[in-house]
């Protein structure tokens, strides 16, 4: 679909533009089945104002879980939303403590958002957290839907997403930005060979690419308090993985850490970066705890997780309740991962020294079209199928449907805010930085739904058979140019707005 652009030659003309927009979606459902792009062109600056909330969307227990201790916050999950208006355009940024964010949810909570704050729905990013802890792991993975005919878990999530939104939206306040990075060696690349069977695995691999860049944007009030935060860091919330409690896992910990630390004034969102192959480097906690739940003896060294992981992935397998004390320490550290990653990000705002007041804020949305494989044998993924593959050897595969990815720019002043709905390799990530006309550039993943491409590796990693190579929909070649390219090209087209 080619990218429309719209032009401003007056003040209010992009409030009329968003709509324009929404009485289009009000009359024509079946756009919202095709690529959203929107774009706000030649935008103009104003005063910033800013507002931030959130909204509690912990699912009820299933029958299957261990319930919450009431010792931890992790055990809390919430939508967080940071609303921005510079008297000319409206944007949303929200993060939302969910796995991920299929094509219903966003687009039925991207169309009311869009209604509220009259805005297009490009100035909308709407990003999952990624913690593997906030759904029944017992529950098969719902398919990529784009049907606004939600669930009523689909639903209850969506809902929370908009009431977060329309909160932050009646705390707007006048603001000034900034922008920061840190760093902090919590990740580490996941694609590794193992030394026994000389195969490819999932483990540290900390020779291998990663980024350990910590990006961090600030609204604040002109007095100096913060309003809100907006984090980006790559990395797997992967601690609760099959743990069989509900958790946001280390981003919901550093949101909870930064709000405290400004006693509840402000509001931490956490995004993803490009994390398809990074984990945290230190997984020991997790790693008890699945075997504390499949009888795997626990020795007090690492485990081989791969090992340990396989029993538990059969959703027929419920495997055994947790020992409490194994769960303690698992949220302990969750908690700690969530704290010093905290540290770093109330360190970038402190002494971040660029201060926006009068900003643009231009938003533009579109999709790209790569080629796509299937499995010969008729499955979905690298552990299912008539005859699951084993990782670490090759896979045969057939042509497949071609493979859609959204991607975006929002542009908040001196900042580019990239995203995609899918997960990055993080070669990509920072080929995505690295190729940016704009210093101050992040890379939001797994943002505004969510694409049938499965992880995205970059080209060369398509040699390693790892369980992301094998489960991808994509045929090697396209994702990674274009996703870059395209995101270069379309904050070059923001710059000359």
């Amino acid at each position: 679909m080619t990218e429309k652009s719209f032009t401003s030659a007056h003040a209010g003309s992009r409030r009329r533009l968003a709509g324009f927009t929404q009485r289009f979606l009000h009359i024509a459902p079946a756009f919202l089945g095709l690529a959203v792009v929107l774009a706000s062109a030649h935008g103009q600056t104003g005063a910033l104002r800013a507002g931030a909330a959130k909204a509690e969307i912990t699912p009820p227990l299933a029958a299957t879980m261990q319930g919450p201790t009431g010792k931890y916050g992790n055990e809390h999950l919430y939508a967080r939303a940071i609303v921005l208006d510079n008297g000319v355009a409206r944007a949303a940024l929200i993060g939302v403590d969910r796995p991920n964010l299929p094509d219903g949810i966003w687009r039925s909570a991207s169309e009311r958002i869009a209604k509220d704050l009259d805005c297009p729905v490009a100035n909308i990013i709407m990003s999952a957290t990624h913690t593997h802890s906030a759904v029944d792991p017992m529950a098969p993975m719902a398919p990529a839907s784009a049907s606004l005919t939600l669930s009523s878990d689909e639903q209850r999530i969506a809902d929370g997403i908009v009431n977060a939104v329309h909160d932050a939206k009646g705390k707007l306040e006048l603001a000034e930005m900034s922008f920061g990075t840190g760093s902090i060696d919590l990740n580490s690349n996941r694609d590794a060979i193992d030394p026994v069977t000389h195969l490819w695995t999932q483990a540290p691999n900390t020779s291998a690419p990663s980024d350990k860049t910590v990006s961090v944007v600030s609204f604040a009030r002109l007095s100096g308090e913060p309003i809100g935060v907006y984090v980006n860091y790559p990395m797997h919330a992967i601690n609760g993985y099959l743990s069989n409690f509900y958790s946001g896992d280390f981003p919901g910990a550093m949101s909870r850490w930064v709000e405290e630390a400004f006693t509840d004034k402000a509001i931490a969102v956490f995004t993803q970066g490009a994390s398809g192959d990074q984990n945290p480097l230190y997984l020991r906690p997790s790693t008890n705890a699945m075997a504390s739940r499949t009888g795997v003896p626990i020795t007090g060294y690492e485990a081989v997780r791969e090992d340990v992981e396989e029993p538990l992935r059969d959703v027929k397998v419920p495997g055994r309740p947790m020992d409490p004390e194994v769960r303690d320490r698992l949220q302990r550290w969750m908690e700690a991962e969530g704290a010093v990653l905290g540290e770093v990000v109330i360190r970038t705002m402190t002494h971040a020294t660029r201060k926006e007041r009068n900003v643009r804020i231009v938003g533009s949305q579109k999709e790209i079209s790569c080629p796509g494989r299937l499995r010969s044998d008729g499955g979905d993924h690298a552990f299912s199928g008539p005859t699951p593959y084993v990782i670490g050897m090759p896979a045969t595969y057939m042509d497949g449907p071609a493979v859609p990815i959204r991607i975006g720019v929002l542009g908040i002043g001196d900042v580019a805010l990239t995203s995609t709905n899918a997960e990055l390799y993080s070669l990509i990530g920072q080929r995505i930085k690295r190729q940016s006309p704009m210093a101050n550039t992040v890379v939001v993943t797994i943002a505004n739904g969510r694409s049938t491409s499965g992880y995205i590796p970059d080209d060369a990693s398509f040699s390693h058979l790892t369980f992301q190579v094998l489960a991808s929909h994509l045929k090697v070649g396209c994702a990674e140019a274009s996703i870059a390219d395209g995101l270069t090209g379309m904050i070059a087209n923001y710059q000359q707005q």
